[in-house]
């Protein structure tokens, strides 16, 4: 009895034991299955397509002309006849100086004016005295000649009186400031009865003439030897004019309205920087720009025949950027890349490392491994919306 029951207990046991040994021989088959099974990817063939590519400079703005307003007497500010930022025109009053010393300084030349032209009058009457005296030999001719030099003595005085009276009432001309040119009035770090002078360090304000805008950029010198290698013309003169219009992205984003053009590429590398300094001008005539305005310079570059992919299509390994291509047994396979970026920020450039007609995967690129069997699910490039921003980005700017 007791030997018939250890033979049921055994058999149960072995039945347990296989049906486990089943269940785990199954289980393993289906996670092989699994992993041979290759995984859907979407893939994008790449077509050559034109598009405008922007090189982007910070740049400083400064108007035209941009003019320190300082005085050249000292006195202390009587009036203050503008406001910061108010337009003003040529030869418009901006500043009367309180300078008592300049008026009296032309009473004074007044005065000797007066005394000289006496002095003037009393010698030509010695001289002409002295003549017919000289005739009549009562005289010596000695005493007509220096009746002679008195008189010219007496008119030199008066020259001297008349230049010391033009210099006192051009100083006192100077305590009234005026606008060199039509602009507008920057800060006003002087309030009235202020005592300035020719030495003070400040300006009274600054005149900036807005209706043409220079913007300053430094671009170094591999990108300075491009514009010449690429630029047609004989001459820096002719190279420089038939470089593109460049445009302006201001502080809020935006582009200016208006697009301007480099006019000159200093003609040395400056030795601490390493750059060149570039100026391009920029029409104004609304006002908008105005002098020491940061802004970013972008100048458009037009490539034909060129390979554009997501950049989520893209990853990177030691500054290196790296893109996983199809081959013909649908292996993906990690392939090094150089590339640009797009206007849109979203899309590359691919300079090398692929061309035409290859295939790289698009989506999922964080889940494979170079080699990983894959299957193919060809995406249009109208769906891909990165490259689809970038067409919209490109039309915009050409747009505006």
């Amino acid at each position: 009895m007791r030997n018939n029951s250890i033979y049921h207990i055994s058999f149960y046991i072995a039945i347990c034991l296989c049906g486990l040994l089943y269940s785990c021989s199954d289980s393993q088959s289906s996670a092989d299955r699994s992993q041979n099974e290759p995984v859907e990817f979407g893939v994008l063939t790449l077509k050559p397509e034109s598009i405008t590519l922007y090189s982007s400079f910070p740049a400083t703005l400064e108007g035209k002309e941009n003019i320190e307003i300082r005085p050249k007497v000292e006195g202390f500010i009587e009036k203050v006849l503008i406001d910061e930022g108010e337009e003003v025109k040529k030869g418009q009053l901006l500043f009367i100086l309180d300078a008592p010393q300049y008026e009296q300084e032309v009473r004074n030349a007044e005065a000797a004016i007066s005394s000289a032209k006496a002095d003037v009058s009393s010698a030509e009457i010695g001289v002409e005295k002295a003549k017919p005296l000289v005739e009549r030999e009562i005289i010596s001719k000695f005493e007509l000649v220096s009746a002679q030099n008195t008189l010219e003595a007496a008119k030199a005085a008066l020259a001297q009186a008349k230049v010391n009276l033009a210099n006192a009432q051009t100083n006192l001309g100077y305590t009234k400031i005026t606008s060199p040119v039509t602009g507008v009035v920057g800060t006003l770090p002087y309030k009235l009865g202020s005592l300035v002078s020719s030495t003070t360090t400040e300006p009274l304000t600054t005149i900036s003439n807005i209706d043409k805008v220079y913007a300053y950029f430094s671009i170094n010198e591999k990108t300075q030897l491009n514009f010449f290698r690429n630029a047609k013309g004989n001459t820096i003169k002719e190279q420089i004019g038939n470089l593109p219009d460049v445009e302006l992205r201001l502080a809020d984003n935006s582009l200016y309205e208006i697009k301007g053009r480099i006019e000159t590429i200093s003609g040395q590398v400056d030795e601490e920087t390493g750059s060149f300094n570039v100026r391009a001008v920029f029409d104004n005539q609304r006002g908008i720009l105005r002098t020491g305005n940061s802004a970013n310079l972008r100048i458009p570059s037009h490539r034909d025949n060129a390979l554009l992919i997501p950049q989520a299509a893209t990853y990177e390994i030691q500054g290196n950027t790296f893109a996983y291509v199809v081959d013909d047994q649908s292996q993906a396979n990690s392939t090094k890349i150089k590339v640009t970026a797009t206007p849109s920020g979203q899309a590359y450039v691919v300079t090398e490392g692929l061309k035409a007609n290859d295939k790289v995967v698009i989506e999922g690129i964080n889940s494979l491994s170079d080699g990983d069997k894959i299957t193919v699910s060809e995406v249009s490039r109208d769906s891909v919306k990165a490259l689809q921003q970038e067409i919209s980005t490109v039309k915009t700017d050409e747009q505006q």
